[in-house]
């Protein structure tokens, strides 16, 4: 059983929507039947959505196609921490048993350990909620500190915390980053981004990822890495066929209970997502 805590669902039909903008080769209708076609084949039973787009239109239209739609176990909300706006926003969203977290896009510590920004947190916190964090490593060298700040947040790291793949050992600064996230419980890694981090012409090596996937493994154990695909992102760089066979490898290395826990016990460890059946 897999649940892939990472996938984009829009339909570009919708006047309102922000994500994708038209220039974009995403620039198409995704929803859950065009994903399903192609991971329920490969025994994915569910996913967590991560909202793109800012909009709380966008936002509020995620959680009712989920509503309809037992498949969606969580949704991430896309809503501006440390804005006027956040607590509203929050508590509007927070009302549906669905809402599992909000993504942020951070780049640097002082947007992470902000004082408006560490408050709209210890909200997410309080309502046992948790922040979704795509950001380098200046961002990810705060975490140790945020996990001071507000001990009971969970974080999970998006998409491998932006390393460069190229199937050598990862680059001595990232890896001095992470290192000491050993130590914040908490704090969860999704491996998720893979293909889009490998540099240069695309493999479907699973040797080519393996440094990078011993590292992480090394550091968070097998209790806090989580399957996430990217879809439909991920296509821009390999066929998802291709994102599931490199993960699928990794883990029939690691053993049965490990795989288990990869690809379905840490997610709701992580986002406390629904249990719902069809």
């Amino acid at each position: 059983m897999i649940i892939d805590t990472h996938t984009h669902f829009y339909d570009i039909s919708r006047p309102a929507h922000y994500w994708p903008p038209r220039n974009s080769d995403l620039y198409r209708t995704c929803l859950p039947e065009h994903y399903k076609a192609l991971a329920q084949p490969f025994g994915v039973i569910g996913t967590v959505v991560v909202e793109a787009s800012p909009q709380m239109v966008d936002n509020e239209w995620i959680l009712s196609l989920a509503e309809k739609d037992t498949f969606i176990k969580g949704f991430v909300g896309n809503i501006g921490l440390g804005s006027a706006a956040f607590a509203g926003d929050l508590a509007r969203l927070a009302a549906n048993p669905l809402f599992v977290g909000v993504r942020a896009n951070w780049w640097d510590s002082g947007q992470l350990l902000a004082p408006e920004v560490v408050d709209d947190l210890k909200d997410l916190a309080d309502r046992n909620l948790e922040l979704d964090i795509l950001c380098g490593v200046p961002a990810l060298l705060g975490l140790p500190e945020l996990q001071h700040k507000v001990p009971g947040l969970r974080v999970v790291i998006n998409h491998v915390a932006g390393v460069r793949i190229d199937g050598r050992p990862p680059d001595r600064v990232w890896v001095n980053a992470i290192r000491p996230l050993a130590d914040c419980p908490g704090v969860f890694c999704k491996v998720s981004g893979l293909v889009e981090a490998h540099h240069g012409a695309v493999s479907s090596r699973l040797e080519d990822y393996v440094p990078t996937l011993d590292f992480l493994w090394n550091v968070f154990g097998e209790d806090r890495v989580i399957y996430g695909s990217n879809w439909p992102v991920c296509e821009r760089a390999a066929p998802y066929a291709t994102v599931q066979g490199i993960v699928t490898g990794y883990l029939k290395r690691k053993g049965e209970p490990a795989a288990r826990k990869f690809f379905y016990e840490n997610s709701q460890k992580a986002y406390r997502w629904l249990e719902r059946h069809s």
